[in-house]
């Protein structure tokens, strides 16, 4: 009960409320305070419930609370029974059943905002069978449930707009794009249409076209299976190359097993590794982190309008100002110490980044030497099969496994070729050492004479690169100068246009109030002429300037149309109860109309019998009519 109690205070102490209670003023209220306290609750959450229950009576506050109370869905704890205690402890403003519900209400509150937003509009109006018997009112049931379903929809779509984080007007631009394209598409398959209308068996080539699409897209199905097929047959191929490299490295490892060379590959492999480890991979773990990290708050942020990016380039160009401010306060201190540390600092970076160059240097290297050694490999066994030198045939391969020496010939031709090809390169090597100790005979007395000619050339360019370190100085000071200048004007400039800005757009918010507020003078002048011409045509003692008062037409007007809604009653009223017997009347002469045609008819037809070889008797003699 403490901490429901405690929640409740800490709730009613922030916003909208700002009570300012602690434990013991809050469980010290009286009843009728209490209640006021629930119903700021309930008026937070509908509005309509902004009431004194002072100037309220008890029965009509207890009924209005717990109508929202059975909107909101609260359920009191307890059975049916506890139902009556709980709406007497309403009433009286009982605590045990006022902080429940208050500690329910303060949980939930956005939530039960919602909810009677909606109830407002959701809650169905009963009406009885007896009123809907009438037509009007029928329909307009009829269409209010149909108003209260278009509401149900309007309101999902909202939310599902609002939760998307699309703005309104890029949605209306695709769908007006995607409705000029669905229009295009439709003109362009209708004139394909009626361009295939023309060709003799139509349906039979539409449906093969159908039947080639359908296999192109099975093709392009399995043409993607086959490189993704090809793709995992390349990663195995590579998994199973550097198993046997790192089983070859393992064996001439082991081949090299001299423990000074050993160590030696050890601490070399440990170095690269630690340096991998601890400093290579960190920072590029760290980088891709941030990255996905900036991805994610992109992602995630909501699309961006016009305002939001001109906010952004507004917080820019603040931020640049400041750089600017800073830069210019840090050349005008001109520390010295700080430009040595800044001297360091670049040198170190500049090593480091020499550092992380070289190990992807070395690392390409072992994937290279990796490589070469997987074609090596891949050489020796082609030449091994397919070597220059006269291939053995089959039956004296089979007498050198019978004597227990096969291979023999194929080494002893290796040997042979081993030695021509030695024999060889120190013929090169000896012809190499002769050109190269000429060459170096020349080099040295090419070098002798450039550097006699060259004496001269130098002492003047002592003096000049002595002079170069002066001017150079001297242009770094210039430029300092000039660049704290520059930043500083920068900063002042930057200043000034925001502040011209700032003018032009208060000068036009303010010319722009100058005219709405002549608009508005002259319509009320307008307004207050019209007044006073009513206010003399009303008060005049002539009739015929009462006569032209608007509250005399407007009167006159209210009882034309009342005049004309009682006769146009009385007229529905006389077609409703005449509209039975004049129906019945109407049908009776439809049926009046159909028996004299049919009269008619007959004796139409009676005469045309007659008229073929009939006797008739007139005037007392006898005729034949043929």
């Amino acid at each position: 009960m403490s901490d429901q109690i405690k929640f409740i205070v800490d709730n009613l102490n922030k916003e909208p409320f700002r009570k300012n209670y602690n434990l013991i003023t809050f469980d010290s209220l009286e009843p009728m305070q209490l209640l006021q306290i629930l119903n700021d609750v309930l008026a937070e959450i509908d509005p309509k419930q902004v009431v004194d229950i002072r100037e309220e009576m008890p029965e009509h506050t207890a009924k209005r609370m717990l109508s929202l109370l059975g909107i909101l869905k609260y359920k009191p704890p307890g059975n049916a029974t506890d139902m009556s205690t709980f709406r007497q402890g309403l009433v009286i403003g009982s605590k045990p059943v006022i902080y429940p519900v208050l500690h329910w209400l303060l949980q939930r509150t956005n939530e039960l905002k919602k909810r009677a937003y909606l109830a407002r509009f959701l809650i169905k109006l009963e009406v009885p069978s007896e009123f809907l018997q009438d037509e009007t009112v029928a329909d307009t049931n009829k269409q209010y449930e149909e108003l209260m379903e278009a509401f149900k929809t309007l309101h999902k779509e909202c939310e599902q707009l609002k939760t998307s984080g699309f703005s309104t007007a890029e949605i209306r631009r695709d769908i007006s794009a995607m409705e000029d394209e669905k229009d295009q598409l439709i003109k362009r398959v209708e004139r394909l249409k009626k361009r295939v209308e023309t060709v003799q068996n139509h349906q039979r080539m539409l449906k093969i076209a159908r039947q080639l699409r359908v296999e192109k897209e099975r093709e392009e199905f399995l043409a993607q299976q086959k490189q993704e097929q090809k793709n995992q047959l390349f990663h195995a191929v590579q998994r199973l190359q550097r198993v046997q490299n790192q089983l070859k490295s393992m064996r001439h490892a082991a081949a090299d097993a001299k423990p000074e060379s050993l160590m030696k590959r050890l601490e070399e492999e440990i170095k690269f590794n630690s340096y991998m480890v601890t400093e290579k991979f960190p920072k590029e773990l760290e980088s891709k982190k941030k990255e996905l990290h900036f991805l994610q708050k992109v992602v995630s942020e909501p699309a961006m309008g016009h305002s939001d990016l001109l906010e952004l380039e507004s917080n820019i160009n603040e931020i640049n100002t400041q750089i600017n401010q800073l830069i210019e306060k840090k050349m005008m201190r001109n520390e010295p110490i700080e430009g040595k540390l800044s001297l360091y600092r670049q040198q170190a970076s500049i090593i480091s980044r020499k550092k992380e160059a070289k190990a992807e240097e070395l690392q390409e290297a072992k994937e290279k030497l990796a490589s070469l050694e997987r074609e090596v490999s891949v050489k020796t066994n082609q030449t091994r099969e397919f070597d220059g030198t006269e291939v053995l045939k089959g039956d004296e391969r089979t007498i050198e496994e019978k004597k227990g020496i096969s291979g023999y010939s194929y080494t002893q031709e290796e040997l042979e070729r081993v030695s021509a090809l030695k024999s060889e390169v120190d013929e090169m090597k000896g012809r190499t050492l002769d050109d190269m100790s000429e060459m170096v005979k020349k080099l040295n007395s090419l070098v002798s004479e450039k550097k006699s000619a060259l004496a001269p050339v130098i002492k003047e360019l002592r003096q000049l690169r002595q002079k170069c370190q002066e001017l150079t100085q001297e242009c770094d000071e210039k430029k300092s100068q000039y660049d704290s200048c520059a930043a500083g004007l920068e900063s002042n400039r930057s200043k000034l246009e925001q502040e011209v800005r700032g003018l032009r757009e208060e000068c036009l918010q303010e010319e722009s109030r100058y005219h709405y507020t002549n608009c508005m003078i002259k319509n009320l002048e307008v307004q207050l002429r019209r007044a006073t011409d009513e206010m003399k045509a009303y008060v005049s003692s002539d009739q015929q300037e009462k006569r032209k008062a608007i509250r005399q037409q407007y009167t006159k007007n209210i009882a034309e149309q009342e005049n004309l809604g009682k006769k146009l009653r009385e007229k529905q009223k006389a077609v409703r109860e005449s509209h039975g017997p004049n129906m019945k009347q109407a049908k009776m002469w439809r049926d009046f109309e159909q028996l004299m045609e049919c009269k008619k008819q007959c004796f139409l037809k009676q005469q045309s019998q007659t008229s073929i070889g009939q006797v008739i008797q007139e005037g007392g003699e006898d005729r034949l009519i043929l």
